[in-house]
């Protein structure tokens, strides 16, 4: 992908060029795309959670503060490679982390403080609502925030006329329409897939568990319009655009498409909207998540249903875990070379250590890692103490070392898609990898592969993130041809030259990592016991 200068100047003076901004939990990113799709410019601001009595949040002043100097910041950008400003644009679009509680009074006033997705203090309300929809509901979801803040009786709660995401108030202060994209909305309450809307026999039975409480609404009335992709959300007003930009300089009226959340545009960033198709995201943490054919046949609590920014239904994975561990012992490695004096290239230690690893035995030799530094609710453990465990006579040498590290790292990932894949059938044509186990090349890939026995594949593209994510979704309301479908478009307008690299699943490493699983799945009561007796 790239752009001459010259064709990004006058894009942007045409007033023709596509901004996504996307709030995610530590890096407010904004990307400004071309009429082919690729980014021209960029702009970032970094930002932190504080813990407020007992709470996770980010201050309202902290939010605002943080859009108009992420937007400073690319404005900035622009000038320096182009020599102009912006004026108008051709779309924008907004994405922030999902989930999350934030709630309003008749006068748009914020009652309590944003909640955000880390706080895990729903849990009562978050099984109660499975047990009443018959439908995994999260902690961190919207609805559980909600209706735990009517269980602990929060003097606010009556008080409520609004409640929405972070995304959803971006796009309200920006265009006053209330609204959600619906991949973003399936993360505050459950979407019914045949209308695209919230479920309403879901909605009229939280009612109905809500009436003796004699509030004044409705859960109906508080909730935002779901919209799909494609669809128009309103456009910038004058006040918008002061807010967005105190300068002065950016005009009212531009388009805005529905606010999504993270997840939707990670996965159109990955081209994988599609049914049939996935994306797995490793870094700190690990996620999966799988576009379906169909409702599955059961609830499992493992699994978080939202959907796709055009409304197919995915399922999701999401594990705490994933590369803390690992790269804690690529650490050791370090302090062991410096000591005999070697200067280390961490991209090559890297690279020399996870190459390693493919030389091991396909099931490790008998090893055992956990890499938990936080809990995880898929194998039921609420905290973590990462564990590297051998029998005397498995075959401990660095290559088993590095790739039990590396399988270790997927371990809850498997144990999540493998109910997917074996208990329910899901079928899967392909999964999209990005995020920083994928760096290396080839070794990532290949034991992804290995654990969901699915072919795997990195694109080049795949490190532009969410901003580019939710500016193409901007684009696709602006550029789409008549009944084009999101994943049509995005095959078309964005990523038909785009060359990645696949990578088939070797039935040796998948047997490999089945009896890995096997040994894995066995020894959780050892890490259940480091847990409670180790403080």
């Amino acid at each position: 992908m790239g752009i001459d200068k010259n064709t990004a100047k006058n894009t942007i003076e045409a007033g023709k060029a596509v901004l996504g901004i996307e709030f995610g939990s530590t890096r407010i990113k904004a990307v400004l795309i071309g009429e082919d799709n690729a980014p021209i410019a960029s702009g970032s601001h970094d930002w932190e959670n504080d813990y407020v009595d007992g709470i996770w949040t980010y201050s309202l002043d902290k939010i605002h503060a943080g859009l108009q100097d992420c937007y400073k910041n690319l404005v900035e950008d622009v000038k320096a490679q182009y020599g102009v400003g912006i004026k108008t644009l051709g779309a924008i679009g907004f994405s922030a982390m999902m989930h999350g509680y934030m709630a309003f009074d008749k006068d748009g006033k914020l009652l309590v403080p944003f909640r955000t997705w880390r706080n895990t203090i729903t849990e009562q309300a978050s099984e109660e609502l499975t047990k009443l929809f018959d439908f995994h509901i999260p902690q961190r979801w919207s609805i559980a925030h909600l209706y735990q803040a009517i269980l602990n009786k929060e003097e606010h709660v009556k008080d409520v006329t609004f409640f929405t995401t972070l995304a959803g108030y971006i796009h309200w202060q920006l265009t006053g329409v209330k609204v959600l994209g619906v991949g973003e909305a399936s993360g505050m309450f459950p979407i019914d897939i045949a209308t695209g809307d919230f479920d309403q026999s879901m909605i009229a039975k939280f009612d109905e568990k809500t009436a003796s409480y004699g509030f004044a609404w409705k859960l109906g009335d508080i909730l935002p319009k779901v919209l799909t992709a494609g669809e128009d959300a309103g456009t910038l007003t004058a006040e918008g655009a002061k807010f967005l930009d105190p300068s002065g300089e950016l005009e009212a009226g531009i388009r805005l498409c529905p606010p999504e959340g993270d997840a939707g545009t990670g996965m159109v960033a990955t081209n994988s909207v599609k049914v049939r198709t996935g994306n797995v995201s490793a870094g700190t943490s690990v996620f999966g998540m799988v576009v379906l054919e169909k409702e599955l046949k059961k609830v499992h609590e493992e699994l978080d249903l939202v959907t796709t920014p055009n409304g197919h239904l995915v399922a999701m994975a999401h594990c705490n875990n994933c590369t803390s561990d690992l790269n804690a012992w690529v650490n050791i490695f370090k302090e062991f070379a410096e000591s005999f004096g070697i200067d280390v290239d961490m991209n090559k230690l890297f690279g020399t250590l996870y190459n390693k690893a493919l030389e091991g035995d396909k099931d490790c030799g008998g090893l055992l890692s956990y890499n938990y530094f936080s809990g995880e609710h898929i194998v039921g453990m609420e905290e973590g103490r990462p564990l590297f465990v051998r029998t005397p006579n498995a075959k401990f040498n660095l290559a088993n070392f590095m790739r039990v590290n590396l399988f270790a790292a997927l371990g809850v990932l498997k144990t999540g898609l493998d109910i997917l894949f074996k208990e329910e059938g899901v079928q899967v044509d392909e999964i999209l990898g990005h995020g920083g186990l994928f760096k290396t090349k080839g070794v990532g890939q290949s034991i992804l592969a290995a654990a969901i026995n699915t072919p795997v594949s990195v694109m080049e593209t795949a490190g532009e993130g969410g901003a580019w994510g939710i500016a193409l979704l901007a684009s696709y309301m602006i550029q789409k041809k008549d009944g084009e479908e999101l994943d049509e478009f995005l095959s078309r307008a964005v990523f038909a030259g785009e060359k990645g690299s696949r990578i088939e699943p070797d039935p040796e490493d998948v047997a490999g990592f089945d009896e890995f699983i096997e040994r894995y799945t066995k020894g959780l009561p050892i890490e259940r016991a480091a847990i409670d007796f180790l403080k």
